[in-house]
């Protein structure tokens, strides 16, 4: 049976299943199958189930404890090659990119690397020497891309989670296609180190999974600034809440839509949105047209010269090694000048300011994840036209720095899958999982291709709890961090990150598993700021998180930058026999970083 990510990391926590029995049965699944164009490289089973049985000797609250993931192969994983779907430009990686360091350290397990559309150019996954994987719901259909075998793996049950990339559409529209859950980062909230750049300026790792709540999951996990990368920003996730009781939801104005003439998609957006007033959704009309005019500046305009950039040595000295329509789509940026570039920031610019003003009326953005569906003769026979068709709703959303959150809105007589997704101003993932988790819920589709009900939805309090209790968290309880998942799961909520008053020396204790520091206070003016994030729980949540701290560490009162005092983690001055002094990096997140540069 196709387990959820919540599901598998709970059968090992209670130990009625192993990571190594899950592994297996992965396999299992991926060899019934059949589909040899899902993965470009699939990892030696033993050397994963190896990985799997040495999870033994790591702390089970791991938050994707033994947890299966697929990689798309634009992403680097150490020890298996990056393709990116083009043969003659693979490599073999060092390490691991952040994003699957991150994963691992969650304590995840690489099954291998997924096809795409080569150099993720496309949105229909037909474009790769290595095969079209099939659709999950239907064969003849386009499997969407780029990210095309991370989401059918995915949606045909093979993996609970994987990794896509998302610059234009390729991590929501395969989505819609296998119905899956898509989530799209804000950008730079996911490090792009370790990732092969489309546009490197809109290019997001993003995350597929079957159920909102588990690509949160795997969310919190990777989602951390990252100082290997330029282009990372602090971004931290908050916690899911229950969706808003006055919801107010953007949707386009009469006739600004298009379907290209098919009707049932029309119709399923539409009763989309009888769903959401059923669930007391206010449904707002907005004019879109200016989404439309940065839709044309990606493809028109001079984003295709980041795309040349990125392979310009390979194509222009190879240029028969790459997809015939990869290598006409990439080469339309070669010419582009530099004055066109400015003139097409100059108008982005504008049209970022008429998109902040029209995100401030309402809550999220609901469109159509794609405007309708194509069979892959049809694709085959008309490349570009109807890959261009299927970006429709989504081209603009990295221009404009937006998060987007794709979902599954129904399945038809046919099996003709459709999405809706939602759109908010960066920042806002967790308020946008929220919203659609509830939704996504409400439709009780079944996961993916599964034939599996929905789990039941887990509950959450609600957006306000005035009753909250601040808690300053200083190492592995930091978003994205390894015990991150102990304050989510108890319904904690982000405050916000600050930094302590100069009176703390910061530690990292010898012999903890997962690794720890431990914060010390000393004489004031003595220490240094420590990098912190305030946590908001309940009384009974503060209570239970407060029981299961380990000794040497305890919770005393905090005092933080501008004097203000919360609750937060102290160390017992005994436990610092043999731990190393990490106060000038001053933070663990930075001192976790220089680690990982170092090794």
């Amino acid at each position: 049976m196709t387990e959820t990510i919540a599901e598998i990391v709970a059968a090992h926590r209670a130990g009625t299943t192993t990571p190594a029995q899950t592994i297996a049965r992965c396999y299992q699944r991926i060899r019934a199958h059949g589909d040899p164009a899902i993965f470009i490289t699939l990892r030696d089973e033993a050397d994963a189930i190896a990985e799997a049985v040495a999870l033994a000797a790591k702390d089970p609250a791991l938050p994707l404890y033994g947890v299966p993931v697929a990689v798309k192969d634009n992403i680097d994983v150490a020890g298996l090659p990056t393709t990116a779907a083009c043969p003659a430009f693979a490599y073999q990686p060092s390490q691991d990119s952040t994003a699957v360091a991150r994963l691992r350290a969650a304590g995840a397990i690489v099954i291998g690397k997924t096809n795409l559309d080569q150099f993720a150019t496309g949105l229909v996954g037909v474009r790769s020497p290595y095969g079209i994987p099939r659709n999950a719901m239907r064969a003849d259909l386009v499997p969407g891309g780029s990210s095309s075998g991370s989401a059918v793996a995915v949606g045909a049950g093979l993996v609970p989670l994987s990794l896509g990339t998302d610059t234009a559409g390729s991590g929501r529209v395969p989505a819609m296609l296998n119905n899956i859950v898509g989530l799209k980062p804000s950008l730079g909230l996911i490090s792009s180190t370790g990732l092969v750049p489309a546009c490197r300026t809109l290019d997001c790792i993003s995350v597929f999974a079957l159920t909102v709540d588990d690509a949160v999951a795997a969310l919190r996990v990777l989602g951390a600034p990252d100082p290997a990368d330029a282009y990372s920003r602090e971004r931290p996730v908050a916690a899911l809440t229950a969706m808003p009781s006055k919801l107010k939801l953007g949707v386009p104005l009469d006739g600004q839509l298009q379907f290209f003439g098919d009707q049932q998609a029309e119709q399923a957006y539409a009763a989309s949105l009888q769903r959401w007033t059923g669930l007391r959704a206010e449904l707002i009309e907005v004019d879109i047209a200016p989404l439309y005019e940065t839709a044309r500046l990606l493809y028109e305009g001079p984003w295709v010269a980041e795309r040349y950039l990125a392979i310009r040595e390979l194509i222009d000295t190879q240029p028969d090694a790459l997809h015939p329509v990869t290598r006409e789509i990439t080469l339309g940026g070669k010419p582009i000048s530099a004055a066109d570039t400015f003139a097409a920031l100059y108008r982005l610019q504008a049209l970022r300011k008429i998109a902040d003003q029209m995100f401030a009326g309402f809550d999220a953005l609901v469109l159509p994840t794609a405007p309708t569906t194509y069979t892959v003769d049809q694709v085959l026979a008309d490349p570009i036209t109807l890959n261009s068709r299927l970006g429709t709703y989504t081209n603009f959303v990295n221009l404009l720095d937006l998060c987007g959150l794709a979902v599954p809105a129904s399945i038809d007589a046919d099996g003709l899958p459709f999405g809706i997704t939602l759109l908010a101003p960066g920042g806002r993932d967790a308020q946008l999982a929220s919203i659609g988790r509830t939704f996504h819920a409400d439709t009780a589709l079944p996961l993916g291709a599964t034939g599996r009900p929905q789990p039941r939805l887990p509950a959450v309090e609600a957006a306000s709890n005035v009753e909250a209790i601040n808690i300053a968290v200083v190492g592995a309880h930091l978003s994205g961090m390894a015990l991150n998942g102990e304050l989510t799961s108890l319904g904690g909520e982000l405050v916000g990150a600050t930094a302590t008053a100069p009176d703390y020396k910061l530690y990292a204790l010898k012999g903890t598993v997962p690794p720890k520091p431990g914060m010390l206070r000393v004489a004031p003016g003595s220490g240094a700021a420590i990098a912190v994030e305030v946590w908001a729980l309940s009384p009974a949540a503060f209570g239970r998180f407060v029981a299961a701290i380990p000794q040497p560490l305890s919770i005393g009162t905090i005092t933080l930058t501008g004097g203000t005092t919360v609750k937060g983690f102290l160390v017992e001055p005994a436990a610092l026999d043999g731990a190393r002094d990490i106060t000038q990096f001053g933070g663990w997140r930075a001192y976790m970083a220089d680690l990982a540069k170092a090794g």
